[in-house]
């Protein structure tokens, strides 16, 4: 597999063109490409996702939470950010140390994604409401340049449980299955495999991101080649259900003690 940074992508702007920007800066590398990865950052810039903390009346659950969070942490918790992250979230599942929030499109990270690096003329950057369909806009895009049969990722980067540091996850993807079924195949020793399904937006997420890099870094774009989905079912299941998310169920009855 071959991942090659998109170079010399501009600052990104309300309405700009993601897909031909990225066709005219890639050139040749999208023609034979397989997938392609976008970082959130510059979809929600193209999508006008910006905001101002003082576009954000303070609610009392929102004083309330940053209160705590300094009370507990030590750190002082502008009461705006936390109705940002309260109004780009359908629940709380931790309000102390810090926010871990489910975002309205179901993925779970903390402070719903929000992003306050990068952002020159604002003080909030937000996650794309609908990355799937910020996907498939980009995928429509690079079609009507001509280039065909390129799977999009839309990437974050986020942490983990267990883990320290963040890696690059899927929050929205076309084009392809999400993840590839493993069930039913065998084993080298003839076991036939009962449980493992892989998640392929994800891994292919975290190596674009190695590619992209953080900070200052400034290239979101990614192009993967000598890939193949192989011969799998696939599903896109990503993001568990309330039901199934034993871990989730178990953040419900947990309260943060200091």
């Amino acid at each position: 597999m071959e991942l090659t940074p998109v170079t010399d992508l501009p600052e990104i702007r309300p309405g700009d063109d993601l897909a031909e920007l990225i066709v005219d800066r890639a050139g040749d590398d999208l023609e034979s490409a397989e997938v392609l990865t976008v970082a959130s950052t510059v979809v929600s810039k193209a999508e006008d996702r910006t905001a101002d903390l003082a576009e954000y009346p303070v609610s009392g659950r929102a004083r309330e939470i940053a209160d705590r969070i300094e009370d507990v942490a030590g750190e002082q918790k502008d009461p705006r950010f936390a109705q940002a992250v309260l109004e780009e979230s359908t629940e709380l599942l931790i309000d102390a140390p810090f926010l871990l929030t489910e975002t309205r499109f179901g993925h779970i990270t903390v402070n719903a994604g929000i992003d306050r690096s990068n952002v020159p003329e604002h003080d909030l950057l937000l996650l794309p409401k609908r990355p799937g369909e910020s996907a498939e806009r980009i995928r429509r895009g690079l079609e009507d340049r001509g280039i065909e049969d390129v799977a999009v990722i839309v990437t974050d980067t986020s942490g983990r449980p267990f883990r320290h540091g963040q890696r690059g996850v899927a929050i929205g993807w076309t084009g392809m299955p999400a993840s590839r079924d493993w069930r039913g195949e065998r084993d080298r020793d003839g076991r036939e495999l009962g449980v493992t399904v892989q998640s392929v937006v994800d891994e292919l997420a975290a190596a674009a991101n190695l590619v992209t890099g953080e900070g200052a870094d400034g290239t979101p774009a990614v192009v993967v080649r000598d890939w193949e989905f192989g011969d799998l079912e696939g599903s896109d299941e990503l993001f568990r259900s309330v039901e199934d998310d034993l871990v989730r169920q178990a953040l419900r009855e947990w309260e943060f003690q200091q």
